[in-house]
This record gives structure tokens, sequence and C-alpha cells, in this order.
């Protein structure tokens, strides 16, 4: 991604930048069709984005939850939307030699939250040369992701982001404590606030990881009230009918009115 931190934090609208798109990437031509839709708004309100997609689940409660369509037809359908679009791109990763399998069709890395402590994890996908994305654990306080960031710079990169995805909260919810990210701000990267991922109830006895979609736009207002640099958000036109992550994700229909909600925020703060 060309002008790692002039393009995230210092735009010229003053906008927060958004990394969205859907849970995983279902097929080509869903994932080209929402990619068009968010750059339609993304272009009208000014807002700087990163279209995210997971070429793989690698993380499913259940044996038989879908995980992707095949890791190179998915990672192909990542860099035509990056090249016809002309947008940057994120995935996960889930092990270290998939660090550049992934980095030769995406802009951005993403370490999952379960997985921000793995060190050898973090530093192949710093030596990719690529923005690395992670995200806060739901298990570790903010203050702790100092250490994740200093794995990847110690290792030669300094293209970091941190993303906080709320903290578990018993067993089968999650709270965010926006303390976090004015804290993980003060260790000189972007901070972003997942406001979808921050909604699920994990752990339900089904399987399937639960969510409360209809406070979205609740976590999303005051990250943008406490100064968060971007925003992430999952979305889809259908997502009773998703095959990843549909109880938490937005509707594809409400994204613009939420994203100028949101602006109307970021202009009061500034």
């Amino acid at each position: 991604m060309l002008n790692y931190l002039d393009n995230i934090k210092n735009t010229e609208s003053g906008n927060f930048f958004l990394m969205a798109g859907p849970c995983a990437i279902e097929g080509e031509d869903i994932a080209m069709r929402i990619a068009e839709k968010i750059i339609s708004i993304t272009d009208k309100l000014q807002i700087p984005y990163i279209f995210k997609g997971s070429y793989r689940k690698a993380n499913r409660s259940k044996g038989s939850s879908f995980t992707g369509i095949g890791d190179e037809k998915a990672l192909r359908i990542l860099e035509r939307i990056g090249r016809e679009f002309g947008v940057p791109t994120v995935t996960d990763i889930h092990e270290s030699d998939e660090a550049a399998m992934a980095a030769a069709y995406v802009d951005v890395l993403q370490i999952p939250a379960f997985l921000c402590r793995q060190t050898d994890l973090l530093i192949a996908a710093a030596k990719t040369g690529k923005v690395v994305n992670v995200k806060k654990g739901q298990f570790l306080s903010a203050g702790s992701m100092k250490f994740a960031v200093e794995k990847i710079k110690e290792a030669g990169n300094d293209k970091v982001i941190l993303t906080d995805r709320g903290n578990t909260f018993g067993y089968q919810d999650l709270i965010v404590d926006y303390r976090g990210l004015p804290e993980m701000q003060s260790f000189g990267v972007p901070v972003v606030m997942d406001c979808t991922h921050s909604l699920q109830q994990p752990n339900q006895s089904s399987g399937v990881t639960g969510g409360k979609p209809e406070l979205i736009s609740t976590i999303a207002k005051a990250a943008i009230a406490v100064g968060a640099d971007g925003l992430f958000i999952e979305t889809h036109p259908d997502p009773a009918n998703a095959k990843s992550d549909g109880a938490n994700m937005l509707h594809l229909d409400l994204l613009e009115e939420t994203l100028t909600k949101l602006i109307r925020i970021r202009q009061a703060i500034l």
C-alpha cells in the first residue's frame, strides 16, 4: 500500500479510513459486487478504503463450518479487486508459511486476534514488507499490544496497524474498553475499531457464533468520538445467508447511512 501513513492518517478529507468487506471470500461475483458498492460509497464520502476479505477461515467452532473456496482461488479474487478498482486489499494469515503466499496477492496482512502473540507469525508477516494489521486478542490488555508492535518493527517493518475487537466478558460475550484506543495510539501506529467482531457472542452451544449487529453503529460512533484512526466493518448484501459470521455483519444497504453519520461526528471533534 503506497504512502502508508499519509493514506491512512492524514487524508485531505480528514476522515477516518475504512477496512470493509465480507467476512470470507465466497465467490468472485459477490466479492466484486460488494467491492464495487463500497467503493462507490467511500469515493462519494471521501473515505480512504481498504477492501477486506478472508481467503480462508481457519478458526471455526464446528468442523463442518465454511472455511473457504480454495486458497489460490480466493487470493486471486482479492488480487483482481485490488487491480481493477485500484484499492488496497487485506486478508488474514494463520501460519508463518502463509505470509509470503498471501503477500503476493494483497497489500495488508492481518493477524487474527487469537494469534496476535505468535512471534513467528508476526515476524513472517513483517518480513514480507507489507502493512501488518494486528488484531488485539480478546484476552489481552491494550497496553500489552506494544510487544506485537515491537516484534514487527524489530523485524524491519514499521508499517503496523492495531485493531481492537473487544475484550472477553464472561463465556459468551465481549465488551469494548475505549480507553484502549488512545493507549494503543501512543505506540505511534494507526488504531482501528473492529465494529462487527466486537459484537460477537462466541461459544454458543450451537457451535455457531452469535452477534448483535444492531449495535454496530453504536460501537462505531463511540470509536470515532474517541478518535479512532479507522474502522473495520464486515458487510454483506445478505448477512442471514452469508457463509461466515453473518450474525454480526452490517447489511450492505445500511453502510452509506452509517458512514455519513460517522463523518459528522468526526468533523465535530476535529
